[in-house]
Order: C-alpha cells, then sequence, then structure tokens
C-alpha cells in the first residue's frame, strides 16, 4: 500500500512539472505577442501557424467590412543567392518567409484606412547571410473576382539585423494603406494581398522632364 501511495505522489509531481513547462514561454516571445497582441486585438505570434487563416475572417465595424487579407500565389517566399547565383542549393545566402498577417479597417471621409500586421522569419543559407537584410513586402486592396482589379497598392520594407543563429523573426506593420469606401455590396467581394516583392527594393527612377516649349 505505502508503494502505491508513493507511486501516486510521483505521478502528481510529473503532471505539474509538465503543466509548468507548458505554460512558461520565454520573455521575449511574451514580449513580441504582446505587441501583436495591442495592435490586432488578442492575436498573438505566439499562436501556431496553423491557425494564421483565420485572421482571415472578415470583420465589420458598423457597415464598413475589412476585407480578409492573404498572401498572393507565388509571393510567400524571398529568396536571395550569392552574387551572379541562382538562390538553391548551397548558394542560398537567405530566405524569408510569411508565418501570420492580420487586419483591422477603420473609416473617415468617405476613405478606408487599413493597418496590415505582417510576421515572418528570415533564415541564413549556405551561403552565408548579410549583416542585415532588407525585406521588401507589397500590400494591395483587390476587388476580385474572374478579372480581378487593384484599388490601391504599396510597397514596405523593414530590416531584419542578423545573428548567429541565423534564424530573426521580423514584423511589419502597415498603417497607411488607403482606399475609397466601395459603393453598396462591392467590399463584400475585395480582399487584402500580401506577398515579397523584390522589385520594392530598387530605387524609383525620377520622372522624365518636361521639355521646355
Amino acid at each position: 500500500m505505502g508503494d502505491n501511495r508513493l507511486a501516486g505522489i510521483a505521478v502528481v509531481a510529473a503532471v505539474a512539472g509538465g503543466l509548468a513547462c507548458l505554460t512558461a514561454a520565454p520573455a521575449s516571445a511574451q514580449s513580441l505577442g504582446d505587441r501583436f497582441k495591442s495592435l490586432f486585438g488578442g492575436k498573438s505570434d505566439e499562436e501556431p501557424a496553423a491557425t494564421a487563416p483565420a485572421a482571415a475572417a472578415p470583420q465589420d465595424t458598423g457597415d464598413l467590412t475589412c476585407p480578409p487579407v492573404t498572401v498572393r500565389a507565388g509571393a510567400s517566399t524571398y529568396a536571395v543567392g550569392a552574387a551572379g547565383k541562382q538562390p538553391v542549393g548551397n548558394d542560398l545566402r537567405f530566405q524569408a518567409t510569411i508565418s501570420k498577417m492580420a487586419r483591422e479597417c477603420s473609416v473617415n471621409g468617405g476613405v478606408i484606412t487599413a493597418r496590415i500586421g505582417i510576421q515572418g522569419r528570415v533564415i541564413a543559407g549556405p551561403a552565408g547571410a548579410p549583416a542585415s537584410v532588407q525585406v521588401p513586402i507589397r500590400v494591395a486592396v483587390v476587388h476580385g473576382g474572374v478579372a480581378e482589379k487593384t484599388i490601391a497598392t504599396k510597397a514596405y520594407q523593414t530590416t531584419v539585423n542578423m545573428t548567429e543563429s541565423g534564424s530573426e523573426p521580423f514584423t511589419l506593420v502597415a498603417e497607411d494603406l488607403t482606399y475609397p469606401v466601395p459603393p453598396g455590396a462591392a467590399g463584400d467581394a475585395y480582399i487584402f494581398y500580401i506577398g515579397f516583392d523584390p522589385q520594392a527594393l530598387k530605387p524609383e527612377r525620377p520622372a522624365p522632364k518636361k521639355k521646355k516649349q
């Protein structure tokens, strides 16, 4: 009987220890999660990546529908290779991926302002990543359908400082994407597309000067 009692105590202790491991989280992870939570109504980067699509459910603010957000096909990763090389195998310098998304909308004077939150990670490749990486992302609001129409689009950049670990998270919040309030129920077909856009890193060409008459 004494042995059974001791065994029961051991089981309780093991379960308590397991619960302590499940509830504990690194301080750095909590601070990043709190930042995302404060911006996007309870969404934390500590949620499993598999739950990310839940952020795409439309949110209503009165008569305003905030479009779902999704990653544009073919723009979910950004890979850079060594100079003159393709970003594959041992020639890969780094690769960035998007893991979480969130958004919120507000309307003022017939104009909608969207805040799009994006989280991801940059991982160094065999060729070695630079000390800092510029991550280019484009955000667009599109009228979906058979013939998609871009309503508004804007490019953003964020800098990721790499460490010896070779794997660093990044967070970008696009706060100034604006577009007119859609007429009637047209807004139900709107979609926020996000994705990596290397073209955003290239400086814009100056507008050609007009010839003097």
